[in-house]
């Protein structure tokens, strides 16, 4: 077994990922910080009606300057992994998605190989809740999302699960 593979507590044999969890977990984290990106916090006062075009223009500017920063790092992150744990990765947002069992997990991950290309990063971006669906995938296959769940950003006000 590849040092760097995760194998779930389950120890399930054919549950065996090449991608390891940590790096999972991060991506998870990094979408959904790109996922929040209209989630900047209103200002406390009502500015004039001038300056309220200036806050505007203003946030939208911080929103596009972090959301190119994410995108970069997550492009970087996905398109640096071998192969194998860009499949991974595929097949765990599919195993989450498609509300499948562990036992699916070989002909997901078969499927998501089938169908790969040089576009992983892209087209998990385009996926809305792809956060979500990677942390039900790894769930799905033994891992709890405790870990997960600390490294979340904490919810607005008012915002319920």
């Amino acid at each position: 077994m590849n040092p760097s593979a995760a194998e779930p507590p389950m120890n399930a044999s054919e549950s065996v990922l090449s991608i390891p969890v940590d790096t999972v977990r991060f991506i998870i984290g990094k979408l959904r910080e790109y996922d929040s990106r209209d989630m900047l916090a209103e200002p406390v006062e009502d500015p004039s009606p001038l300056e309220s075009e200036d806050v505007d223009v203003l946030r939208e500017q911080e929103n596009d300057y972090r959301n190119a920063t994410v995108l970069q790092e997550l492009h970087a992150v996905i398109g640096d992994l071998p192969e194998d744990q860009q499949v991974d990765l595929v097949a765990l947002a599919w195993l989450g998605r498609d509300n499948c069992s562990a036992a699916d997990w070989r002909s997901t991950r078969e499927e998501a190989a089938e169908a790969h290309n040089a576009r992983t990063a892209d087209y998990l971006l385009g996926m809305s809740m792809a956060g979500d669906f990677l942390e039900e995938g790894l769930s799905t296959l033994g891992w709890s999302d405790e870990h997960a769940a600390a490294e979340r950003p904490p919810r607005p006000a008012g915002d319920t699960p």
